[in-house]
């Protein structure tokens, strides 16, 4: 299966572009943003748990990202609130569950081999920091060899210049309203922008962001 796949390509989706589609595993819901392979993929998605559902266990082959966007989302480790960031390493296992039902953003099997840290950050709870020359604030969540993650907070008003992506860009939408010289993009909205491509980003209304950069090819 591929969706997306093509990484010298610009992608932007929005809430609503794509449609909920039922997993292998009863109760599980995906929306698929990028995807190379089938089962077993490279993928990027929205994963949504009803109530009382569970996923069996499984090793993560490539690594395994997620923010938990909505609800609680457990583990054999504990839980994991809305607002925590996990990184599970290549060659961790788990199997997850809920019981109030959650949403997560999850990425599959885009570690670089050597980066095999644990992380677990409650965002809503961790120190944010001023990042004066651009006037917003800053959350560092992850970095390793060129990749750079962070949750940024942009006041109202705020207008970044142009700039180029080396490494490529992520970019999910989390609160408010972010736009640029291509269009409009609300909560909720993924894009993906990549290497040497170029925007000018700003917000009227202020917004949260998750941002993941310098990790798309470059050739």
């Amino acid at each position: 299966m591929l969706v997306n796949a093509n990484f010298a390509e610009r992608v932007v989706i929005r809430p609503g572009d794509v449609e909920w589609t039922p997993s292998p595993t009863p109760g599980v819901l995906r929306q698929l943003l990028d995807r190379v392979g089938d089962e077993v993929a490279r993928a990027t998605s929205f994963v949504r748990y009803v109530p009382r559902s569970r996923f069996p266990a499984h090793t993560h082959g490539g690594g395994e990202e997620f923010l938990v966007l909505e609800g609680i989302f457990f583990d054999e480790s504990g839980e994991y609130p809305a607002g925590h960031y996990v990184r599970n390493p290549i060659g961790s296992h788990h199997a997850p569950y809920t019981e109030g039902g959650c949403t997560i953003f999850v990425k599959l099997r885009q570690f670089d081999p050597a980066d095999g840290g644990h992380v677990a950050i409650d965002t809503r709870a961790a120190e944010w920091h001023e990042d004066a020359a651009r006037g917003v604030q800053v959350l560092p969540l992850h970095a390793f060899g060129e990749e750079r993650v962070v949750l940024e907070r942009w006041p109202a008003g705020t207008r970044m210049p142009p700039h180029d992506h080396d490494g490529g860009e992520e970019m999910l939408v989390l609160e408010g309203t972010l736009h640029d010289e291509h269009g409009l993009y609300p909560a909720g909205t993924w894009m993906r922008s990549p290497h040497g491509s170029r925007h000018a980003p700003s917000t009227g209304e202020g917004c949260v962001v998750y941002l993941k950069s310098g990790h798309l090819p470059r050739g």
